[in-house]
């Protein structure tokens, strides 16, 4: 098949790649924005277009699977292909933890505790500004770029333990507060699973360049801030 036919595909991978990840960073400040806010029919719309988010993500996976049948890509194309088809699965992920974050406000119907509201809500905000970037850098394979953005993960880190270690507080304070303490210590670790999540697609946009898988949860590889 001509360049030209696959430059065509894989700019339309790129494309709907990017909406997808729209739609999940959309979900994600829009989870921890319903709750700060007391607002149940902002969670309960999170929670019912996680399913747009499930149906796109299965859609551009057959899309990818197609361009590599018929396409028959090589080297950084195919590399980058197979981070594509990887980070649909990412990002599915990070739609999921956004649903979760919506149903504990929908069971909660409400957690009256302003100050642990703002800490969610700015790691939400924090965790979806770095998936933004991360996948800028992925389609432009900016590896310096995503490389500083797997950095921002240790402030995402730093935030839940520190919010952990107030609950814990909170909660001997009173154990009347335990099971507020819980929702919020949830919604807490979904957002650091997504900022895990995030690590993983940067990892992907050093692959591409690079063609070596990288651990950057290791230590001794992390960038320093």
């Amino acid at each position: 098949m001509p360049r030209k036919s696959l430059d065509h595909d894989l700019q339309i991978i790129r494309d709907d790649l990017l909406l997808l990840s729209s739609m999940v960073e959309t979900a994600l400040v829009e989870s921890v924005s319903a709750l700060k806010e007391h607002d149940m029919e902002k969670s309960r719309a999170v929670r019912d277009n996680d399913d747009q988010i499930n149906e796109k993500r299965f859609n551009l996976e057959g899309q990818i699977i197609v361009t590599i049948a018929t396409q028959a890509p090589v080297l950084f194309d195919l590399r980058f292909l197979a981070s594509a088809m990887n980070i649909c699965t990412e990002l599915e992920r990070i739609g999921d933890y956004a649903k979760t974050i919506a149903r504990i406000s929908l069971m909660s119907e409400g957690i009256s505790v302003p100050r642990f509201l703002r800490i969610t809500y700015d790691m939400g905000v924090k965790a979806s500004d770095m998936l933004h970037r991360a996948m800028t850098a992925f389609i432009h394979t900016n590896v310096p770029s995503a490389t500083r953005i797997i950095a921002d993960d240790d402030i995402i880190d730093e935030m839940y333990n520190n919010l952990y270690l107030e609950l814990v507080e909170f909660v001997v304070r009173g154990a009347h507060n335990l099971e507020r303490a819980n929702q919020l210590f949830w919604v807490a670790h979904n957002l650091e699973r997504a900022a895990d999540r995030v690590t993983n697609i940067c990892e992907r946009t050093i692959y591409v360049e690079t063609g070596e898988l990288v651990d950057m949860a290791q230590p001794s590889l992390r960038p320093q801030k």
